[in-house]
């Protein structure tokens, strides 16, 4: 983190002007906050593209989740919370419009301002914005809720509001953040920070797990709840922020049911039985076949498929490279290249899927069949060591199977890695040339489909002599595993924003790889990769916002730090025929804050 500290440090010294005018200057007032440029809807505005403002209230929606809960504070590290509290029950500064890339509106905040630098940032309050009981929201609370988080909430929000250097509230409803780091998306994270009720919060107990939801300001309050199992959020009839053109057509429901379920084909089955109304699907074996049900066939369950803008997830199996069995990046490449895609799409997938070659695929972010531009070069040229050629030049694609599900150009090749990495074939089992010691490693999953997953995978291993153990760990045993670094390999999905930045910190700096919690399963130690994030935080154009990802890109690829599974380019969506969406999806991803129950009887 040091590192990346200066890095960052040295990317504000070069973009800042010698006179050191623009850190000073004045900013402009806003209703709203783009990343880049301004944001694409005016002042004034109505509502969202995406939403609907004539939408139905009333009835009741259900969704479900898989595992348990034992907490409702999701902004701790400890316990397992739904996410549900933010934004339903405690609300951010602003909201963000799933219509671009990265822009915010004012929801608590009714203007923002900043400079052309950001070195500081904003925020005018509402003044009709208040907490469910009736108190004023006012700047303490917001400058109560930065230290608080910055001190005792989860590692990416102490690393982002570690950057700020101080906090003014010259009035009640003023509120101003300086910045001490080159971060042009802070103010962004600032806008989407959610604000807590000072005077109801015990500081000395904010880390402790509990079933008590902390006071908001939101639209719906905390109902029934079965611990472990289900929650009920019912409307607040006193929501302040009804009537904000930023919320016409959201939260359309009086009611939402939340469901757990410890098994994912019990949660599939109680779909079917229509026991909850939305189910983003990420099955194909269950989109391809699981829907032939009569429900489907009379029209109770409705299934679609939508398109978003968005970077497509990237999954695969990480190695834990902080275990000395996956230290040496030929291993990993030779490990690599026994995934054997093609005949894992033709014989599970019915080739429904598409081979992940980006850490941002299917966008213009990805380095993927594009060689690298001057920017990217400029960035990169200091550690040349650290990327590869093809990379360098868009050409380190994965693998490529005759799909026989034995292929010899293959296991050829990865013997070859595994015999320059130090080791043997011999009598059908992989050892170490020296010590004689058989390679093998375990894999831990949580579920069946990845269970399916890893197996094929570990029987294209046993090819080339090597043992890999699958695990099926229990939800709760496999993220205390996870938080603690706790495994050899593990079948993860990393989802993207359509505008990456902070959050890449947190899974892939150097700074994250040993700090409990982060998402940096690989335990990446990058020079290359820590610069080029310094270079995503620091760029102020969106030409050098995409130089800046394609280059991260080519450092992530070139470090073979995943097995690259696949990606479904479409989203599946299947709802119960009494819930309605607007006909517009958005452009950059799905929200059910803007769906509604058929009728307030339901």
């Amino acid at each position: 983190m040091r590192l990346l500290h200066r890095l960052l440090a040295a990317a504000i010294m070069a973009a800042a002007p010698l006179s050191g005018l623009a850190a000073a200057g004045e900013g402009q007032v806003r209703h709203g906050l783009a990343m880049y440029g301004e944001p694409a809807l005016p002042a004034g505005f109505m509502h969202l593209p995406y939403a609907n403002p004539a939408a139905p209230k009333g009835g009741r929606l259900v969704q479900a989740q898989d595992g348990s809960f034992d907490s409702f504070n999701p902004l701790i590290l400890r316990g397992n919370a739904p996410a549900a509290m933010v934004p339903y029950v405690v609300q951010p500064l602003m909201i963000r419009s799933l219509d671009e890339p990265f822009t915010v509106y004012g929801l608590l905040a009714r203007s923002v301002e900043t400079p052309a630098d950001r070195s500081w940032v904003e925020f005018k309050l509402n003044p009709e914005a208040r907490f469910s009981d009736g108190a004023k929201v006012t700047s303490a609370d917001v400058a109560f809720t930065w230290a608080l988080l910055r001190d005792h909430g989860r590692p990416a929000q102490r690393s982002a509001y570690g950057q700020v250097k101080s906090v003014e509230t010259p009035d009640a409803e003023t509120v101003r953040f300086t910045l001490s780091a080159a971060n042009y998306e802070l103010p962004m994270l600032l806008a989407l920070m959610p604000v807590l009720a000072k005077h109801a919060i015990d500081v000395d107990r904010f880390e402790e797990t509990s079933f008590t939801m902390p006071l908001g300001s939101g639209p719906y309050k905390l109902g029934e709840v079965n611990p472990g199992t289900s929650f009920t959020l019912k409307r607040d009839p006193n929501f302040w922020g009804k009537d904000l053109p930023v919320l016409r057509g959201l939260y359309n429901v009086d009611e939402m049911k939340f469901d757990f379920y410890r098994d994912p084909n019990a949660m599939f089955e109680a779909f079917k039985s229509l026991l909850y109304d939305i189910r983003l699907e990420t099955s194909t074996v269950k989109w391809l076949g699981g829907y032939a049900i009569p429900a489907v066939s009379d029209g109770r369950i409705i299934r679609e498929s939508a398109r978003f803008a968005v970077p497509k997830p990237t999954t695969g199996f990480v190695f834990n490279t902080r275990k000395a069995v996956f230290a040496d990046i030929r291993v990993r490449r030779a490990l690599s290249a026994m995934f054997d895609f093609e005949w894992v799409n033709a014989n599970l997938f019915s080739n429904v899927y598409k081979r992940t070659g980006s850490y941002f695929e299917d966008s213009d972010l990805s380095s993927r069949g594009r060689p690298a531009a001057a920017k990217e070069r400029a960035l990169l040229a200091p550690y040349s060591s650290e990327v590869s050629a093809d990379c360098l030049e868009g050409a380190c694609q994965p693998d490529v199977s005759d799909g026989s599900g034995r292929d010899r150009t293959m296991t050829r090749k990865a013997i070859a890695l595994m015999k320059e990495a130090g080791y043997e074939l011999k009598d059908g089992v992989m050892r170490h040339a020296r010590s004689r010691e058989p390679f093998g490693f375990e894999i831990v999953v949580t579920t069946r489909e990845k269970l399916q997953i890893a197996a094929a995978y570990a029987d294209s291993l046993k090819l080339i002599g090597i043992k890999a153990t699958v695990r099926l760990a229990d939800s709760s045993q496999y993220w205390s595993r996870l938080r603690q670094f706790d495994y050899d390999m593990i079948l993860e999905t990393y989802v993207n924003s359509a505008s990456p930045g902070n959050e890449q910190v947190n899974r892939w700096s150097s700074g994250a790889a040993d700090r409990e919690g982060s998402l940096n399963y690989p335990g990446i130690r990058s020079k290359a990769v820590d610069a080029m994030l310094a270079a995503l935080l620091s760029a102020r154009t969106p030409e050098d916002f995409k130089a800046a990802a394609r280059a991260l890109d080519r450092t992530l690829l070139s470090g073979s730090y995943i097995v690259p599974l696949y990606y479904a380019p479409q989203r599946w969506i299947a709802r119960t025929a009494r819930v309605r969406h607007p006909d517009r999806w958005p452009a950059y991803d799905l929200t059910p804050d803007v769906w509604w129950a058929e009728s307030a009887a339901n």
